[in-house]
């Protein structure tokens, strides 16, 4: 167990209990101070006891309450009496049970009008305390506040009069999710996949998780896989199609591009290989799922399937199914899951689709789109013949088909609620706080009522824990208009954020990965909601986690190092997961990315630097720079990484008993100052190697061989940190991420310099 503390919000320890004390934000500690039994003071919570947001909010406050020496008493929102208690919350929807009445008859001020999920508080009488939801979520919402300042202030003493409406309406977490080696996710030949199919079907892994997308104000989970039917519901005309168990192969994931078939598909030989983990029946799968549904309902959280198309994995080759795009028998098998899943799963918010990646482009009977409204369209309406008044919500993400064709043959004839979907900043989100990408599709949506879901990817930061407020609030302040914004969810393609599996000084059993980067998820979830959130709020919460951090720059520490990799994927831009690691300096088609090809490869667009190649025209012909040079991109860099880590050794200096969580944060926070200095080396090293290319100044040269020797030694530094933090992984997306592996590579980028000029 990490640094003597687990952080969640119920006990699942196996048979072990441990001491918890959880934030409602996510922090936790166990150095719980309860003042003796005879000198508690009394409390109560008035609540509707048959809401189950209202009632997670409760239980926050209650656990908040005594772990400051209340003893505290739940009670029906019925029995609110006249005479008061010493302390009194009250949990409640707006418009329901007399609230505002009761409210202004305790003296309490007016509720303006809310939006939905918005919540006021509300101070009526001594020691009285509402919570006020515009609706249930809200509610919640308005206790998971009141719980927080309990333990981040202290006590009731700040809790106020306040007013809080979203920021941004959904905000969610894109969940790549390998339901079993049959029907896989995204892409799962990488060790997160391969490391958490079983945990998909454990229920405390789904509570857990839930309790802190509520935590931290997430309401959307997007469950995407390529073809998540036979593992989620059985069809009376396909009887075989349902799997039973949960698989996984007996293979062992060696990287090369396509060597289980291409991502999205199950291949033959995964098929041959099977191991169950779990013995588990169709019927008994469903109610899983159905549990995992009601438990988000519980938590405000709206769950989706997402699929790409054609894939028909684990059932390719029976009843005639193919991936074939213009096979009736696969139509009608589509149609019958899609109807299936809608009738299976009651609380299920909505479906999601992409026209492709096995998609052909067509100008017949079987286009995308008439293929995608012939299966995912009409199996909806068949569900609703069943069901005239269920609502299904639809996104469509704009992706291998144009938006135009989306609402004139699909969106036209949809009943519900209907939404895009968009990569919002391909699939680097951290890199720009407003990237380009989208100008373009706003322009196009504007003759149609349609707003559009932000897929922000994270294909950045796997391993290292990442926390820039500052960086958050600028991206997110910068999403496209309320009028087209349907919300955002946040994750990865190559990636699983289940539980962690990499660390070399782990929990038990090991931590989710939402735990262990907590406070990033928590950036992403709570300024989603209120962008107004300031920067004192923030490091209260660090100081609440860290206490032994008092009066030490643990928030500017961690924000300055967090901007490290923006800037460098900035500078470094590919578009694609597959097309660059930042953490390893790495891709999947080529492996490590040279000194040349940081010479070769161009800026993110308007993003206002400058390239290798044009900074050095530029300085032959004297003519004046136009953006951020590579030489001042790197001493940016340099800053950085030399503030955070003069900052470190500052921490570490006056920290006398570090807990085990804040000393593998500030290890994490070195790694990626180190990378930053690594980084910052090579561009300045690839600057005077193209300069000399262009010159033939040898002074250019042994100053590309000087930096790049540096740079050198900066990555040993960077693979010494991370090599004692985690053991290395393969990435689904890239490659293998061994940093002292790579450092044979890192090595070469010096005889690169070297043997340039030789021979010519």
């Amino acid at each position: 167990m990490q640094n003597g503390m687990y952080n969640i919000p119920h006990i699942y320890m196996w048979g072990k209990i441990y001491c918890v004390m959880f934030l409602v934000i996510g922090v936790s500690s166990c150095q719980m101070k309860t003042a003796p039994a005879s000198n508690k003071q009394g409390a109560v919570i008035y609540r509707d006891p048959t809401v189950g947001p209202i009632g997670f909010a409760a239980q926050e406050i209650r656990e908040a309450l005594e772990e400051k020496g209340f003893g505290v008493t739940e009670k029906s929102f019925e029995q609110l009496s006249k005479k008061g208690e010493s302390v009194r919350i009250i949990l409640a929807v707006k418009g329901r049970q007399s609230v505002e009445k009761r409210l202004l008859d305790k003296g309490g001020k007016p509720i303006p009008e809310l939006e939905p999920q918005g919540y006021a508080i509300r101070l009526a009488g001594k020691s009285t305390y509402w919570a006020v939801g515009a609706d249930e979520v809200g509610a919640m919402y308005g206790g998971l506040d009141i719980a927080e300042i309990v333990r981040i202030e202290g006590g009731l003493d700040k809790v106020s009069d306040n007013v809080h409406n979203p920021s941004i309406a959904r905000r969610g977490i894109k969940f790549n999710i390998p339901l079993d080696a049959r029907t896989p996710s995204y892409d799962d030949t990488g060790d997160a996949a391969q490391n958490n199919y079983a945990e998909m079907w454990n229920f405390a892994f789904w509570k857990e998780f839930m309790d802190d997308m509520a935590h931290y104000r997430y309401n959307t989970l997007t469950l995407w896989n390529p073809h998540p039917f036979p593992s989620i519901v059985k069809l009376a005309n396909y009887p075989d199609a349902a799997l039973q168990d949960i698989c996984v192969t007996t293979l062992k994931p060696t990287y090369k591009s396509g060597a289980w078939r291409d991502p999205q598909f199950v291949s033959p030989e995964v098929l041959k290989n099977l191991k169950v983990v779990r013995k588990m029946t169709i019927d008994e799968k469903i109610k899983f799922w159905r549990q995992v549904m009601e438990y988000a309902k519980d938590r405000g959280i709206d769950i989706y399937f997402i699929t790409w198309n054609v894939l028909m994995n684990s059932v390719e080759g029976k009843y005639g199914i193919t991936n074939e795009q213009d096979n009736p028998r696969t139509i009608t098998y589509l149609r019958e899951c899609v109807r299936e899943t809608v009738l299976t799963y009651p609380l299920l918010a909505g479906i999601g689709v992409t026209a492709g990646e096995n998609m052909k482009n067509r100008n017949d009977e079987f286009d995308r789109e008439k293929w995608l409204w012939k299966t995912y369209g009409m199996g909806i309406l068949d569900a609703k013949k069943q069901q005239p008044n269920r609502k299904v919500r639809f996104i469509h993400r704009v992706w291998n088909t144009g938006l135009g064709k989306i609402m004139a043959d699909f969106a036209a004839s949809y009943p519900d609620s209907f939404e895009i979907s968009f990569k919002y900043a391909r699939a680097h989100m951290y890199s720009s706080t407003k990237p380009p990408f989208c100008k373009s599709l706003l322009k196009e949506m504007e003759p149609y009522e349609v707003k559009c879901w932000w897929n922000l990817r994270n294909d950045d930061i796997f391993n290292f824990r990442w926390g820039d407020p500052e960086y958050v609030r600028a991206f997110l302040s910068n999403l496209p208009p309320k009028e087209q914004t349907a919300g955002y969810h946040m994750g990865s393609d190559g990636y699983v954020w289940g539980r962690e599996f990499t660390s070399l000084e782990p929990q038990a059993p090991r931590a989710l990965e939402i735990k262990k980067h907590w406070y990033k998820f928590m950036l992403w979830g709570r300024l989603g909601y209120d962008l107004n959130l300031k920067r004192d709020f923030f490091e209260k919460v660090l100081l609440w986690r860290f206490p032994e951090t008092q009066g030490l720059p643990v928030y500017d520490t961690w924000a300055t190092a967090s901007k490290i990799i923006p800037l460098v994927n900035r500078f470094h831009w590919r578009n694609w997961d597959f097309m660059w690691a930042v953490e390893g300096c790495i891709d999947q088609r080529k492996g490590f990315h040279t000194v040349r090809d940081f010479i070769e490869t161009k800026p993110m667009q308007d993003s206002g630097l400058m390239s290798i190649p044009e900074y050095v025209e530029r300085h032959f012909a004297n003519e004046p720079m136009t953006g951020m040079t590579p030489v001042q991109v790197a001493e940016e860099l340099r800053n950085y990484a030399d503030e955070s880590l003069k900052q470190l050794v500052s921490i570490r200096r006056q920290v006398k008993d570090t807990s085990g969580e804040l000393r593998v944060t500030l290890a994490d926070i070195e790694a990626m100052s180190h990378l930053g200095n690594y980084y910052a080396l090579k561009i300045l090293g690839a600057v005077e190697l193209h300069l000399f290319e262009k010159s033939k100044n040898q002074e250019n040269k042994t100053l590309a061989i000087t930096h790049l020797l540096e740079a050198q030694k900066h990555w040993e530094n960077y693979a010494s940190v991370a090599g004692k933090l985690y053991r290395p992984q393969l990435l689904a997306r890239t490659q293998m991420l061994d940093w002292m592996k790579i450092l044979e590579n890192v090595k070469k980028d010096v005889e690169i310099a070297l043997n340039s000029g030789i021979g010519r």
